[in-house]
């Protein structure tokens, strides 16, 4: 195994050869001077860094007990953050390697399928290479809570797909289950150091971020963690170009045993020329640019890693269904899909500025029941289609798991009234098994899908009606068991506050609590009572108008 303060693979660093275009078994770097910055780096240059960084590693790690944690999702950059640290540490004698090193990767449930496999392998012979080699190093695979997974957001509670304004997936999906584990090493040890792979050439974006941060600095790529008292951060490759990444992966063997050459092959696939050049200047695209994350996220405009997976490989195309969910989910204007109401049952207004001309419109809710069913199909249809299509494996892949059904299914029933109970039909017509629900006495119910289509076909096309009626009787149905009925007027109350009124309606009674506010802080006396006038005439009845005329 190499070691930092060895040579390179193929001897002299002159022959350095990062990963770019295939020439005989191998890609000669004639250009050794790389952009790093303002400043112009040469292949010795990065040698010595890389001592230098060992070095340094080494004595940070023998300074004090801090336990730490190193972010790995697998991609390049914190590949080579990873190799930097243990080949540094493995450098040490055995009985200086006392501290143990947390190697955590959050598994979002929705990871790009190749690279969550090769995560989970990696991670499989990381823990098997460490015990061989009595390292000190500990692999996590980190999930989100089953509340917070994608899936029982969008299509549980209806949340919309992501959008730049309402981004509710990036807290839940990616920080918070790594947050968690962090906070749980500083109440067990104190202290952290978090070592992430984190580089300021990666985008403009990046390096501003990081500018930011140099107020915390408290030694060369070391800072304070402004947003968790108690633990440091330590950016080994901050200053790093992509290039020399590429060149550190290919000439230094990767010391838990994993092929560096085929993570580079797997971004390679993921551009759109199937190609990953050396980058000389700014003109030339960089196998760094690929982008791999969620393979649902509609916070791009296009997932183009998985676009080009399936163009550049005819053994990816079975991920054709998932980018087809994705790209359905990305839609410009979703409203047609979604309740007129907020979560919580209440119109809210906003000012709609469309090419200047302004208007008055409430703002979408959640995905109604119809379109929750929708993308419930959609996903099923996918996975049971891709165990029968991908390779021999891939086919014990889970687009949705076993817990997020039943907590979908919770939802729909306890927090939406909707009994009807329809995801268990859904999932045996799409799946032919029938939805065997994990949650003990989830099976227990008055209420069911008879009961349903008798208010159906009581209510007619009338859709507000069926809902409030819904309600009405399944509040009640989840009061029937409890000692204590306290709330239960307030409960009842709340069903026809949120369900009572048309939607024409309802958005004319928001239309009008806006303008009678904005009529109060005007301190415009005779709106506000012509307003307040005509809320009477809006609440009476027929018969009432023309007393109230007279």
């Amino acid at each position: 195994m190499s070691t930092p303060q060895q040579k390179p693979k193929e001897a002299e660093t002159s022959r350095l050869q990062p990963f770019g275009h295939p020439v005989a078994g191998g890609v000669r770097h004639d250009a050794k001077v790389f952009k790093t910055g303002d400043q112009a780096r040469t292949v010795a240059d990065l040698v010595a860094d890389i001592q230098a960084l060992t070095a340094e590693i080494q004595e940070l790690y023998c300074l004090d007990e801090i336990p730490w944690c190193i972010g790995y999702s697998g991609g390049k950059d914190s590949t080579a953050t990873l190799q930097l640290v243990w080949n540094a540490i493995a450098s040490l004698p055995p009985e200086k390697r006392t501290k143990t090193i947390h190697v955590i990767t959050t598994d979002t449930l929705v990871e790009n399928p190749i690279v969550a496999a090769w995560v989970s392998r990696s991670l499989q012979q990381m823990k098997q290479a460490a015990q061989q080699q009595g390292m000190p190093v500990e692999p996590h695979l980190l999930y989100p809570a089953v509340k917070d997974t994608f899936w029982v957001n969008l299509i549980g509670k209806g949340y919309p797909a992501p959008r730049n304004r309402f981004r509710w997936c990036t807290e839940r999906l990616k920080i918070q289950p790594s947050d968690n584990f962090i906070r749980a090493m500083i109440r067990a040890s104190g202290e952290v150091v978090l070592v992430l792979g984190t580089r300021k050439s990666e985008s403009v974006k990046r390096a501003t971020n990081m500018a930011k941060h140099r107020e915390w600095r408290i030694r060369d790529r070391l800072n304070t963690n402004p947003n968790r008292p108690n633990s440091l951060i330590y950016l080994p490759i901050e200053d790093w170009h992509t290039d020399e990444v590429w060149i550190y992966l290919n000439q230094w063997q990767n010391p838990w045993g994993y092929s560096n050459k085929d993570l580079f092959t797997m971004y390679r696939g993921a551009t759109a020329d199937n190609e990953c050049p050396l980058v000389v200047d700014t003109s030339t695209p960089s196998c760094g640019d690929s982008r791999f994350g969620c393979w649902v996220c509609t916070m791009v405009s296009k997932d183009k890693s998985m676009e080009a997976m399936i163009q550049n490989d005819e053994e990816k195309e079975w991920m054709q269904p998932l980018l087809d969910i994705r790209n359905e989910l990305d839609v410009a204007d979703d409203r047609d899909k979604r309740d007129f109401r907020r979560i919580w049952g209440q119109v809210q207004l906003f000012e709609r500025n469309v090419d200047g001309e302004v208007s008055v419109e409430p703002i979408p809710g959640p995905y109604t029941k119809y379109w929750r069913e929708y993308w419930l199909k959609k996903v099923l249809q996918a996975q049971t289609q891709i165990r029968h299509t991908a390779p021999e494996n891939m086919r014990d892949i889970t687009l949705i798991t076993p817990e997020e059904l039943s907590e979908i299914r919770r939802i729909w029933l306890e927090d939406k009234h909707e009994f009807d109970d329809s995801l268990p039909r859904i999932y045996q017509e799409v799946t032919g098994e029938p939805f065997r629900d994990p949650r003990p006495g989830s099976d227990r119910t008055l209420l069911g899908s008879d009961e349903w289509a008798v208010l159906e076909e009581i209510c007619g096309d009338d859709a507000m009606h069926l809902e409030l009626m819904a309600k009405l009787l399944d509040t009640e149905r989840q009061y029937r068991t409890m000692a204590r009925r306290n709330g239960i007027f307030e409960a009842l109350e709340k069903c026809f506050e949120t369900s009572s009124r048309s939607k024409e309606e309802a958005i004319a009674n928001a239309h009008y609590k806006r303008d009678l506010k904005n009529a109060a802080e005007q301190g415009n006396i005779e709106t506000v009572k012509q307003l307040t006038w005509a809320s009477l005439k809006f609440q009476a009845t027929a018969g009432d108008e023309k007393l109230l005329s007279d």
